[in-house]
């Protein structure tokens, strides 16, 4: 019975290995290295590599693994079919020769820093609904992380409602966050507000209309 499963799980994985194998020996980096127009996977343009999403994280509902200073988590991208470039040198295998690779749309020829909520324990609904019932007692704000202002809340009833009023309009546009500068938990796809800054990639010039 046990030489049985033994079998059938050397039938099962023998012809995967082979296959990863494969996909490893049909990966040429035997690429002209003095070639000026080769350059390094990562100043591909876009179309020519694909780069995975993020995992997920069930808790947070953000991406695991996000930095809380830079608030960006590193990311696999993958060349299109038959790109010729340099792979990143943290991918020793690949890049040792120091020659450029031809790669066939499986391999990961760098990784890339994307965008990221950094959260740490704090429910934007548990917020809103603390600030709707309990606001007038500050018990949004000492939840929020702002204890002198929880305080002030609570010995003048919310500075009589008024004050209520407005954290429930600033915590329900995401304004007020919690005091260690991270997100809120909501739902992946839920109602986080992303805010748009003008810069050099979004501005528009009138010329190029």
């Amino acid at each position: 019975m046990h030489l049985d499963i033994t079998n059938y799980i050397i039938r099962l994985i023998l012809p995967l290995c082979l296959v990863c194998l494969c996909k490893c020996q049909n990966l040429k980096c035997e690429g002209n290295s003095s070639d000026p127009d080769i350059h390094q996977c990562s100043e591909l343009l876009m179309g020519q590599y694909y780069c995975d999403e993020p995992e997920i994280d069930s808790e947070t509902q953000q991406a695991r693994g996000c930095n809380s200073k830079t608030r960006t988590v590193t990311v696999p991208c993958k060349p299109a079919p038959g790109v010729l470039c340099y792979p990143d040198k943290s991918l020793k295998d690949l890049s040792a020769s120091g020659n450029p690779c031809e790669f066939d749309g499986e391999q990961i020829g760098f990784y890339q820093e994307r965008a990221c909520k950094w959260t740490n324990g704090y429910n934007f609904e548990t917020a809103l609904l603390l600030s709707v019932f309990l606001g007038m007692f500050g018990i949004d704000r000492f939840y929020l992380g702002y204890p002198a202002i929880g305080l002030l809340k609570f010995s003048t009833l919310g500075f009589f409602f008024l004050g209520q009023l407005i954290d429930v309009l600033l915590i329900a546009t995401q304004t007020v966050k919690p005091s260690d500068g991270s997100d809120y938990i909501i739902d992946y796809f839920g109602a986080g507000l992303i805010k748009l800054t003008m810069n050099n990639e979004t501005i528009i010039k009138l010329d190029d209309l």
